[in-house]
């Protein structure tokens, strides 16, 4: 009882939990839950926008889309880091990820098409991404927090990326605009599922919002995210692919269509368009890569013992 007041007691006072820190076992799973599973987003995201780094069409767009891909790698490390701050493996969590036991953002799960794809992904899968993400700079959680503050700045330059990509189709050729639109309109749905299910279907939110893991629910965040698009996509020259979205002046707010909640629940589920393509290159990429992990281990033990020695003498 006494931990569980000091740990409340820090909470209230918007004291972070740090790994050292007493914690009840509910909160370190749900972390270790939240926090491995968008390490996972972060490394299987990196899958769709890769597939288009060889088709850029300019070398500056490759050494842009290069740039971003390299620093989802990044953003997946810092967070697998804090992951085993947890008191857990970088290895299981992987293993988690790699047998599909763990999930990860099912946006992830459909195809890039045309290069105006890598452009909606950095505009509207970005922006959802940095809407959620900003709050998580608050999360009650030392690491995860602290982790939240770099992703943020460069998830906002991707973000950016993304829209300029756009932007530059939008004014281009009938064929470039038309490439532009449907991209969007393919993006626009998924985008608003990264949010999660409604608040009423969402099992884990009340309680992190209780602890501050979370600041804002799902519906929250989805809502404020409709209302910058609605605004961001006029200076585009497009249009959002729902009949429903009109301003609502009584509320001040965007108001907009239902989303397809059983496509939502079948893609989670691991039947989207590419969660097997996405599951087995994973796999594929992790068995590759074994022998660079035995050798750096190898290295690392020759090392030690190398250190060892020296002090010996």
């Amino acid at each position: 009882m006494h931990e569980e007041k000091i740990f409340q007691d820090k909470l209230d006072r918007e004291i972070k939990i740090e790994p050292q820190d007493w914690m009840p076992d509910a909160y370190r799973k749900t972390l270790i839950r939240q926090i491995s599973q968008h390490a996972h987003s972060e490394i299987v995201g990196m899958l769709p926008e890769g597939n288009w780094i060889t088709r850029a069409p300019s070398l500056k767009r490759k050494a842009a889309l290069l740039a971003k891909v390299q620093d989802e790698a990044g953003h997946g490390l810092y967070l697998y880091a804090a992951t085993e701050t947890l008191g857990v493996t970088r290895e299981s969590t992987i293993e988690d990820l790699n047998s599909g036991k763990a999930k990860y953002s099912s946006i992830f799960n459909y195809p890039t098409l045309t290069w105006a794809d890598i452009g909606a992904i950095g505009w509207l899968v970005d922006g959802a991404a940095i809407m959620n993400q900003v709050m998580l700079c608050r999360t009650s959680y030392g690491p995860y927090a602290r982790a939240m503050v770099r992703i943020c700045k460069e998830e906002s330059f991707h973000q950016r990326q993304g829209f300029e990509i756009l932007l530059t189709l939008s004014r281009g050729t009938v064929a470039q605009k038309e490439m532009c639109q449907d991209a969007i309109n393919r993006w626009w749905w998924p985008s608003l599922m990264m949010f999660g299910p409604k608040d009423d279907d969402s099992p884990h939110s009340k309680q992190s919002m209780d602890w501050k893991i979370k600041r804002k629910s799902n519906d929250e965040l989805r809502q404020q995210f409709v209302d910058i698009c609605a605004e961001q996509v006029k200076v585009l020259g497009m249009k959002i692919p729902d009949a429903e979205l009109k301003w609502n002046e009584k509320k001040q707010h965007y108001d907009f269509g239902q989303i397809d909640w059983e496509e939502f629940w079948n893609v989670v589920k691991g039947n989207g368009p590419c969660n097997r393509d996405r599951l087995e290159a994973r796999k594929k990429a992790h068995e590759d890569g074994d022998w660079v992990r035995k050798a750096a281990m190898a290295h690392a033990k020759k090392s030690k013992h190398k250190k060892q020695q020296t002090k010996v003498g």
